[in-house]
Protein backbone atom coordinates (compact mmCIF):
# COMPACT_ATOMS: atom_id res chain seq x y z
CA UNK A 1 0.00 0.00 0.00
CA UNK A 2 1.05 3.33 -1.17
CA UNK A 3 2.55 5.23 1.89
CA UNK A 4 0.76 8.48 2.73
CA UNK A 5 3.16 11.54 2.20
CA UNK A 6 2.54 12.97 4.95
CA UNK A 7 2.03 10.30 7.62
CA UNK A 8 4.99 9.54 10.25
CA UNK A 9 5.92 7.00 12.68
CA UNK A 10 5.97 8.45 16.01
CA UNK A 11 5.88 7.69 19.63
CA UNK A 12 2.55 9.07 20.19
CA UNK A 13 1.72 6.46 16.75
CA UNK A 14 1.16 7.35 13.24
CA UNK A 15 0.44 11.15 13.10
CA UNK A 16 -0.07 13.49 9.92
CA UNK A 17 1.90 16.95 8.97
CA UNK A 18 0.08 19.37 7.00
CA UNK A 19 2.83 19.65 4.13
CA UNK A 20 5.92 17.45 3.54
CA UNK A 21 7.94 20.57 5.24
CA UNK A 22 5.81 20.51 8.27
CA UNK A 23 6.17 18.50 11.81
CA UNK A 24 3.41 15.85 12.55
CA UNK A 25 0.59 17.73 14.30
CA UNK A 26 -2.22 15.02 14.51
CA UNK A 27 -2.70 11.54 14.91
CA UNK A 28 -4.09 9.12 12.12
CA UNK A 29 -7.30 7.52 12.38
CA UNK A 30 -5.95 3.96 12.70
CA UNK A 31 -4.12 5.09 16.01
CA UNK A 32 -7.32 7.09 17.13
CA UNK A 33 -8.68 3.86 17.04
CA UNK A 34 -6.29 1.55 18.38
CA UNK A 35 -6.78 2.93 21.89
CA UNK A 36 -9.73 0.67 21.96
CA UNK A 37 -7.92 -2.30 24.20
CA UNK A 38 -8.23 -5.37 22.59
CA UNK A 39 -7.59 -8.68 24.42
CA UNK A 40 -5.32 -11.15 22.55
CA UNK A 41 -3.92 -13.00 24.64
CA UNK A 42 -6.03 -15.88 23.91
CA UNK A 43 -4.94 -15.73 20.42
CA UNK A 44 -1.44 -15.44 21.04
CA UNK A 45 -1.55 -18.23 23.28
CA UNK A 46 -3.48 -20.62 20.71
CA UNK A 47 -0.68 -19.63 18.02
CA UNK A 48 1.86 -20.53 19.79
CA UNK A 49 0.70 -23.91 20.86
CA UNK A 50 -0.04 -24.58 17.22
CA UNK A 51 3.07 -23.60 16.65
CA UNK A 52 4.68 -26.06 18.70
CA UNK A 53 2.23 -29.11 17.58
CA UNK A 54 2.79 -28.33 14.00
CA UNK A 55 6.85 -27.93 14.79
CA UNK A 56 8.02 -31.09 12.73
CA UNK A 57 10.96 -31.19 15.14
CA UNK A 58 8.52 -32.08 18.21
CA UNK A 59 8.66 -36.09 18.02
CA UNK A 60 12.61 -35.84 18.27
CA UNK A 61 12.43 -33.24 20.86
CA UNK A 62 10.55 -34.91 23.54
CA UNK A 63 12.15 -36.15 26.14
CA UNK A 64 14.34 -33.69 25.57
CA UNK A 65 14.73 -30.34 27.68
CA UNK A 66 17.03 -28.63 25.74
CA UNK A 67 15.02 -29.59 22.24
CA UNK A 68 11.96 -28.95 23.36
CA UNK A 69 13.17 -24.97 25.00
CA UNK A 70 14.25 -24.05 21.44
CA UNK A 71 10.50 -25.19 20.13
CA UNK A 72 8.82 -23.44 22.82
CA UNK A 73 11.31 -20.29 22.16
CA UNK A 74 10.46 -20.81 18.56
CA UNK A 75 6.77 -21.09 19.04
CA UNK A 76 6.29 -17.76 21.28
CA UNK A 77 6.48 -15.14 18.38
CA UNK A 78 3.77 -17.70 16.35
CA UNK A 79 1.45 -14.39 16.77
CA UNK A 80 3.92 -11.95 15.59
CA UNK A 81 4.71 -13.92 13.14
CA UNK A 82 1.39 -14.47 11.54
CA UNK A 83 0.59 -10.79 11.89
CA UNK A 84 3.49 -9.68 10.00
CA UNK A 85 2.91 -11.96 7.13
CA UNK A 86 -0.55 -11.16 7.30
CA UNK A 87 0.31 -7.43 7.19
CA UNK A 88 2.69 -7.64 4.24
CA UNK A 89 -0.12 -9.62 2.65
CA UNK A 90 -2.83 -7.20 3.12
CA UNK A 91 -0.21 -4.47 1.59
CA UNK A 92 0.39 -6.15 -1.13
CA UNK A 93 -3.65 -6.77 -1.92
CA UNK A 94 -3.89 -3.16 -1.00
CA UNK A 95 -1.61 -1.64 -3.90
CA UNK A 96 -2.82 -3.94 -6.22
CA UNK A 97 -6.22 -2.56 -5.36
CA UNK A 98 -4.87 0.80 -5.65
CA UNK A 99 -3.50 0.39 -9.06
CA UNK A 100 -6.85 -0.94 -10.57
CA UNK A 101 -8.10 2.46 -8.95
CA UNK A 102 -5.42 4.30 -10.96
CA UNK A 103 -6.02 2.36 -14.00
CA UNK A 104 -9.52 3.35 -13.72
CA UNK A 105 -9.09 6.86 -13.24
CA UNK A 106 -6.65 7.08 -16.37
CA UNK A 107 -3.73 8.02 -13.90
CA UNK A 108 -0.30 6.45 -14.73
CA UNK A 109 -0.44 2.80 -12.70
CA UNK A 110 1.53 -0.11 -12.00
CA UNK A 111 -1.43 -2.73 -11.58
CA UNK A 112 -0.12 -5.36 -13.94
CA UNK A 113 3.57 -4.91 -12.36
CA UNK A 114 1.13 -5.50 -8.70
CA UNK A 115 -0.58 -8.37 -9.95
CA UNK A 116 2.57 -10.18 -10.97
CA UNK A 117 3.99 -9.48 -7.09
CA UNK A 118 0.92 -11.14 -5.93
CA UNK A 119 1.11 -13.84 -8.22
CA UNK A 120 5.03 -14.60 -7.25
CA UNK A 121 3.73 -15.13 -3.20
CA UNK A 122 1.02 -17.42 -4.46
CA UNK A 123 -1.76 -14.69 -4.00
CA UNK A 124 -3.22 -14.37 -7.32
CA UNK A 125 -6.55 -15.35 -6.45
CA UNK A 126 -6.86 -12.02 -4.55
CA UNK A 127 -6.46 -9.89 -7.57
CA UNK A 128 -8.75 -12.11 -9.62
CA UNK A 129 -11.49 -12.34 -6.65
CA UNK A 130 -11.41 -8.34 -6.37
CA UNK A 131 -11.86 -7.89 -10.63
CA UNK A 132 -14.54 -9.75 -10.21
CA UNK A 133 -16.29 -7.86 -7.46
CA UNK A 134 -15.28 -4.98 -9.21
CA UNK A 135 -16.64 -5.49 -12.41
CA UNK A 136 -19.92 -6.74 -10.75
CA UNK A 137 -20.18 -3.39 -8.51
CA UNK A 138 -19.32 -1.76 -11.93
CA UNK A 139 -17.19 0.76 -9.54
CA UNK A 140 -16.51 4.28 -10.90
CA UNK A 141 -13.50 5.75 -8.87
CA UNK A 142 -13.44 9.47 -8.08
CA UNK A 143 -10.11 9.05 -6.24
CA UNK A 144 -8.23 6.92 -4.25
CA UNK A 145 -5.61 6.74 -1.54
CA UNK A 146 -6.80 9.78 -0.37
CA UNK A 147 -5.81 11.87 2.17
CA UNK A 148 -8.08 13.82 4.93
CA UNK A 149 -8.08 16.13 7.78
CA UNK A 150 -10.51 17.22 10.66
CA UNK A 151 -9.08 20.32 12.26
CA UNK A 152 -11.89 20.31 15.14
CA UNK A 153 -11.57 17.20 16.51
CA UNK A 154 -7.85 17.13 15.26
CA UNK A 155 -7.02 13.82 13.33
CA UNK A 156 -6.14 13.11 9.65
CA UNK A 157 -6.17 9.74 7.75
CA UNK A 158 -5.66 8.22 4.14
CA UNK A 159 -9.19 6.82 2.71
CA UNK A 160 -8.49 3.80 0.03
CA UNK A 161 -11.63 4.86 -2.27
CA UNK A 162 -13.76 7.01 -2.95
CA UNK A 163 -16.19 5.72 -5.69
CA UNK A 164 -19.78 5.87 -7.88
CA UNK A 165 -21.42 2.58 -7.08
CA UNK A 166 -24.75 2.62 -8.76
CA UNK A 167 -24.84 5.99 -9.04
CA UNK A 168 -24.48 6.60 -5.38
CA UNK A 169 -21.02 7.70 -3.81
CA UNK A 170 -18.99 5.54 -1.47
CA UNK A 171 -16.06 5.66 0.85
CA UNK A 172 -14.73 2.40 0.70
CA UNK A 173 -12.12 0.66 2.85
CA UNK A 174 -10.59 -2.20 1.79
CA UNK A 175 -9.61 -5.03 4.25
CA UNK A 176 -7.94 -8.26 3.66
CA UNK A 177 -9.68 -11.26 4.85
CA UNK A 178 -8.35 -15.12 5.39
CA UNK A 179 -10.94 -18.01 4.45
CA UNK A 180 -13.17 -19.49 7.02
CA UNK A 181 -12.93 -23.55 6.52
CA UNK A 182 -16.18 -23.22 4.85
CA UNK A 183 -14.76 -21.56 2.19
CA UNK A 184 -16.44 -18.18 3.01
CA UNK A 185 -14.17 -14.84 3.14
CA UNK A 186 -13.85 -14.23 6.94
CA UNK A 187 -15.94 -11.15 8.59
CA UNK A 188 -15.06 -8.13 9.06
CA UNK A 189 -14.39 -6.49 12.90
CA UNK A 190 -17.45 -3.39 13.43
CA UNK A 191 -13.98 -1.31 14.23
CA UNK A 192 -13.92 -0.24 10.10
CA UNK A 193 -17.03 1.78 11.09
CA UNK A 194 -15.08 3.85 13.46
CA UNK A 195 -12.80 4.33 10.43
CA UNK A 196 -15.72 4.89 8.00
CA UNK A 197 -17.43 7.16 9.87
CA UNK A 198 -14.19 9.28 10.68
CA UNK A 199 -13.77 9.67 6.82
CA UNK A 200 -17.35 10.55 6.40
CA UNK A 201 -16.62 13.44 8.96
CA UNK A 202 -12.61 14.90 7.48
CA UNK A 203 -13.41 18.94 6.68
CA UNK A 204 -10.23 19.15 3.80
CA UNK A 205 -8.60 16.77 2.01
CA UNK A 206 -4.78 17.22 0.29
CA UNK A 207 -4.03 18.55 -3.11
CA UNK A 208 -0.41 19.69 -3.10
CA UNK A 209 1.26 18.06 -0.17
CA UNK A 210 4.34 20.14 -0.91
CA UNK A 211 2.97 23.61 -0.94
CA UNK A 212 0.43 22.08 2.15
CA UNK A 213 -2.64 22.79 -0.05
CA UNK A 214 -5.97 21.36 1.12
CA UNK A 215 -9.37 22.08 -0.48
CA UNK A 216 -12.33 21.65 1.62
CA UNK A 217 -14.05 17.80 1.89
CA UNK A 218 -16.20 17.15 -1.33
CA UNK A 219 -17.50 13.99 -0.10
CA UNK A 220 -18.94 14.62 3.23
CA UNK A 221 -22.25 13.63 2.30
CA UNK A 222 -21.60 10.04 0.62
CA UNK A 223 -24.77 7.96 1.45
CA UNK A 224 -23.06 4.78 1.20
CA UNK A 225 -20.01 3.40 3.79
CA UNK A 226 -18.66 0.08 2.59
CA UNK A 227 -15.94 -1.99 4.28
CA UNK A 228 -15.15 -4.35 1.49
CA UNK A 229 -13.53 -8.00 2.98
CA UNK A 230 -11.36 -8.98 0.16
CA UNK A 231 -10.75 -12.94 0.28
CA UNK A 232 -8.95 -15.44 -1.98
CA UNK A 233 -12.51 -17.19 -2.88
CA UNK A 234 -14.80 -13.83 -2.86
CA UNK A 235 -15.06 -10.29 -2.46
CA UNK A 236 -18.00 -9.34 0.10
CA UNK A 237 -19.10 -5.60 0.76
CA UNK A 238 -20.32 -4.61 3.97
CA UNK A 239 -22.24 -1.60 4.67
CA UNK A 240 -22.39 0.62 7.43
CA UNK A 241 -25.35 0.91 9.09
CA UNK A 242 -26.06 4.73 9.24
CA UNK A 243 -28.72 4.23 11.78
CA UNK A 244 -25.38 3.23 14.12
CA UNK A 245 -23.20 5.72 12.55
CA UNK A 246 -23.94 8.46 15.35
CA UNK A 247 -22.82 5.74 18.28
CA UNK A 248 -19.79 5.33 16.25
CA UNK A 249 -18.76 8.43 15.57
CA UNK A 250 -19.22 9.85 19.45
CA UNK A 251 -17.00 6.02 20.29
CA UNK A 252 -13.93 7.29 17.61
CA UNK A 253 -14.80 11.36 19.33
CA UNK A 254 -14.05 10.04 23.25
CA UNK A 255 -11.17 7.76 21.54
CA UNK A 256 -9.31 10.90 20.21
CA UNK A 257 -9.75 12.92 23.72
CA UNK A 258 -8.32 9.81 25.08
CA UNK A 259 -5.08 9.83 23.04
CA UNK A 260 -5.08 13.79 23.71
CA UNK A 261 -5.15 13.32 27.57
CA UNK A 262 -2.44 9.89 27.41
CA UNK A 263 -0.19 12.66 25.62
CA UNK A 264 -0.40 15.54 28.54
CA UNK A 265 -0.67 13.04 30.65
CA UNK A 266 2.91 11.36 29.46
CA UNK A 267 4.20 15.01 29.45
CA UNK A 268 3.36 16.19 32.53
CA UNK A 269 5.81 14.59 34.21
CA UNK A 270 6.73 11.48 36.45
CA UNK A 271 3.60 10.05 37.46
CA UNK A 272 5.07 8.70 40.75
CA UNK A 273 7.78 9.61 43.21
CA UNK A 274 9.25 8.35 46.45
CA UNK A 275 7.18 9.87 49.85
CA UNK A 276 8.96 9.41 53.16
CA UNK A 277 7.20 7.82 56.14
CA UNK A 278 5.22 9.80 58.34
CA UNK A 279 6.54 12.41 61.51
CA UNK A 280 7.86 9.69 64.65
CA UNK A 281 5.37 9.68 67.25
CA UNK A 282 6.48 10.78 70.43
CA UNK A 283 4.11 8.26 72.56
CA UNK A 284 5.61 5.68 74.98
CA UNK A 285 5.54 2.08 73.58
CA UNK A 286 2.77 0.04 74.87
CA UNK A 287 5.12 -1.78 76.98
CA UNK A 288 6.14 1.18 78.98
CA UNK A 289 2.43 2.40 79.81
CA UNK A 290 1.78 1.06 83.22
CA UNK A 291 -1.50 -0.94 82.89
CA UNK A 292 -4.08 1.28 84.75
CA UNK A 293 -2.58 4.88 83.11
CA UNK A 294 -5.50 6.26 81.10
CA UNK A 295 -4.29 7.21 77.63
CA UNK A 296 -2.85 10.90 77.37
CA UNK A 297 -5.14 13.53 75.40
CA UNK A 298 -3.95 14.13 71.81
CA UNK A 299 -3.39 17.59 73.66
CA UNK A 300 -0.71 16.50 75.67
CA UNK A 301 1.44 14.74 73.06
CA UNK A 302 3.96 17.09 71.85
CA UNK A 303 4.14 17.39 68.73
CA UNK A 304 7.04 15.16 66.64
CA UNK A 305 10.13 16.37 64.67
CA UNK A 306 9.40 16.33 60.96
CA UNK A 307 10.99 14.24 58.34
CA UNK A 308 13.10 15.82 55.96
CA UNK A 309 11.45 15.10 52.35
CA UNK A 310 8.13 14.64 51.29
CA UNK A 311 5.25 13.01 53.76
CA UNK A 312 1.98 11.27 54.15
CA UNK A 313 -0.30 14.52 54.68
Amino acid sequence: MTQPQLAHQTEHGRMYARSLSGVPEVPSITTVISQQNTDLSGWVGHMAATAVIEDPRLSQAVGSKPQLKTVARQASNAAERYRDEAAARGDRVHNYAEQVGLHALGKPHQMAQMRAVLAEHGEGAYADRFDEWWDLYDVRPLATEITVWNGTVGYAGTLDLVASIGGRTCIIDYKTKGTTRDGRVKPLDAKVVMQLVAGLKAEESLVDPVAGTWEPWKYGDAPLLLGVAVGQTEVVAHQANPQVLPDHWRKFWSLRQVWGYSQAADGAGPALRPIGPPPASTVPAASTVPAASAAPSASSVPAATPVPGAQIQ
